[in-house]
């Protein structure tokens, strides 16, 4: 059976500065200069090396593969002198077999390259391309008769699984990629391990009865499928995925449907990216990741805009959570980088196939921004979306289209669905025109779904404002933004899918102007994940069943008025106010609750509903703090990045 290796140690890195250090991987050079602004972070070719003894395996019988799960942007791998493999994209995995090469002391190489050029995407986007080996490295060592580790770096087996029988019967259709001649034996296994059906064959269709669905949020279950690759009576190789029984659509009036129910897409995207750490995340802060959109309350993620660590999805499948893949087509379409696009899109597609919580393949983000070639542009969105439908008929296409890209523009049809990245209310005046736009599309288009991929605002929570406006990049007017867009959705909800943008602040090294150098703050959490911004507990308050009171702007302590207004967000029935210790008012509603509080000294506030309490300090003061002040930020219309 198959034994893994780990190589994450002891690995000799020579830096952009050609000088040398120990490192352990996941590592990038980026992390420190790809997120302080300047655009002028280290894109250039550095050097990974480390030896490793000869594995214990029968070169007669058994086969020595390297599996790399994250190389950003190209990677060069060499063992002892000799080439093994290039690859090009920088979030996918790729293997590559060394049995012929292994000797007994052996000098790994991996020159890494995140440099500029015109043909590996992404190359002009709103993040950090941070460079480096990012994810696990690891030897395979497996049978000669074994399933294919080389098929664009896949598991080498395929499920999809449907419900039949009004949802009492699960149709499983389980492909596997055998190399060599043997018998495939296929094991359908539900969450406590004990066997629902079996099979023979390489390609096979399974049946298991009575049935529990992956619901999404309320039920996400799973079941197992093993594959067992067998010769002589003796088992070779074994393999097993996951995988939940679901199916899914959508309808242009009334939106997503999960299992013949309703089922309104509302969520966030995510970039992988860490404060100091760039895109090399542990599993543990993945975990965090999750934890905290979860307990937000949403049921979707976009996963932007690149493929994401298989632990992730696996985590989103755990939990529920209905997600939109993609691949960092992005920006400016490159016509040298076509076949960078078909060959990413291939592997999201086949190492991700077996997750039930992905339910659609992103084909492109904001590709007409500064495309030149038009024609060309189009011609690949066919290809692509052609090619996501062979390769993957049980899921369906979209993509994100530019703020700029009008509703009539080829490239916005060309998908099964498309969704949109609109600033209505940040970059440009007028909280209104969503409404305005969401609905202009929906007359035209009456048959078509729509979508909001990106929608946000910045917000830092060391800036504050009594009377917040757009551009001022305060935690106040964020909350407020947000407070429409979620009322907006609610009076248009044939929208099939709304995502915020962002449910964490990211680097994006280019950025020079408002806010902190080096970074986007539309997160409704900071960087380093430690302070929740008051724009995460309104969406908590509108999503979650967990029952909780949040006092707003409680970093906004030293107040200029007399009298202030305490907003309060709860997904409670009834919020009771008390002041310095008495009750002053007991409010009904929903959502939103608003107090006026007299400010005497030190003020302290505290809500309760329930079990559910917040209490924070308020204190009146002749002249505002400077640490509250609002920075000049000069507002500008959307260019190129979002």
């Amino acid at each position: 059976m198959r034994r893994f290796i780990s190589l994450n140690s002891s690995w000799l890195f020579t830096g952009p500065d050609k000088k040398q250090e120990r490192v352990s991987v996941p590592h990038t050079w980026n992390s420190v200069d790809g997120q302080d602004g300047g655009n002028d972070y280290k894109r250039c070719t550095c050097r990974y090396e480390r030896r490793f003894p000869r594995p214990d395996f029968d070169p007669e019988t058994e086969e020595v593969w390297i599996a790399f799960h994250g190389v950003n942007a190209s990677a060069k791998v060499t063992l002892n002198g000799q080439s093994v493999c290039t690859h090009d994209g920088g979030y996918s995995t790729f293997r590559a077999e060394i049995t012929g090469l292994v000797q007994d002391d052996n000098a790994l190489v991996v020159d890494v390259d995140n440099s500029v050029n015109d043909r590996v995407y992404p190359q002009k986007a709103d993040f950090t391309f941070y460079g480096g080996i990012y994810r696990d490295v690891e030897l395979v060592i497996v049978h000669k008769l074994h399933f294919d580790l080389g098929y664009f770096g896949g598991p080498g087996i395929q499920v999809s699984a449907k419900p039949e029988e009004g949802y009492s019967r699960g149709s499983v259709h389980v492909k596997t990629w055998p190399k060599g001649d043997g018998q495939v034996t296929v094991s359908l296994r539900d969450a406590d391990g004990r066997e629902v059906a079996r099979s023979e064959g390489a390609d096979v269709q399974l049946t298991i009865d009575s049935v529990r669905l992956w619901n999404g949020r309320q039920d996400p279950y799973l079941y197992t499928a093993v594959a067992t690759l067998s010769a002589d009576g003796e088992a070779k190789d074994e393999i097993s995925v996951r995988f939940g029984v679901r199916d899914f659509h959508y309808h242009p009036k009334t939106g997503f449907y999960l299992n013949g129910k309703s089922y309104p897409l509302r969520g966030v995207s995510r970039h992988q990216d860490r404060k100091g750490i760039g895109n090399a995340l542990t599993r543990e802060m993945h975990r965090e990741d999750m934890d905290l959109i979860c307990e937000m309350g949403a049921n979707t993620i976009r996963l932007a805009h690149y493929q994401h660590d298989q632990y992730f999805y696996d985590l989103c499948d755990e939990r529920g959570m209905v997600v939109w893949a993609e691949i960092p087509y992005i920006s400016e379409h490159m016509p040298n980088g076509r076949e960078n696009t078909i060959s990413q899109m291939k592997e999201l597609i086949i190492q991700n196939f077996c997750h039930p919580s992905i339910v659609c393949w992103g084909v492109s983000n904001e590709i007409t921004i500064s495309t030149k070639d038009k024609k060309d542009m189009l011609d690949n969105h066919h290809v692509l979306n052609d090619l996501c439908h062979e390769m993957d008929p049980t899921r369906f296409t979209t993509l994100a289209c530019y703020a700029m890209c009008g509703p009539f523009n080829k490239v916005a049809h060309i998908t099964d669905v498309v969704s949109w990245n609109l600033y209505l209310g940040w970059y440009v005046p007028g909280l209104w025109l969503n409404d305005v736009w969401m609905r202009f599309f929906h007359l035209v288009y009456p048959g078509r779904c729509l979508g909001y991929s990106e929608y946000g605002c910045e917000g830092m929570p060391n800036l504050h404002s009594s009377h917040p406006r757009r551009g001022d990049h305060s935690e106040e007017y964020q909350a407020k933004y947000h407070e429409y867009m979620l009322r907006c959705f609610e009076r248009n909800p044939y929208m099939w899918a709304t995502h915020v943008w962002n449910m964490f602040d990211f680097a994006a090294d280019a950025r020079d102007q408002g806010g902190e150098p080096g970074m986007n703050h539309k997160g409704l959490i900071t960087f380093d994940r430690k302070t929740k911004k008051d724009s995460f507990y309104l969406y908590k308050a509108w999503w979650s069943d967990d029952p909780f009171v949040h006092i707003c702007s409680r970093r906004f302590v030293e107040r200029t008025q007399k009298v202030i207004t305490v907003k309060v967000y709860s997904n409670q029935g009834e919020v009771t106010l008390y002041v310095n210790g008495q009750k002053r008012e007991t409010q009904y509603g929903k959502h939103i609750f608003t107090f006026r509080v007299p400010l005497q000294g030190n003020t302290l506030v505290r809500v309760v509903s329930g079990s559910a309490s917040d209490a924070c300090d308020f204190r009146p003061v002749a002249k505002a703090n400077p640490n509250y002040r609002l920075k000049k930020v000069k507002n500008r219309q959307k260019s190129n990045w979002v």
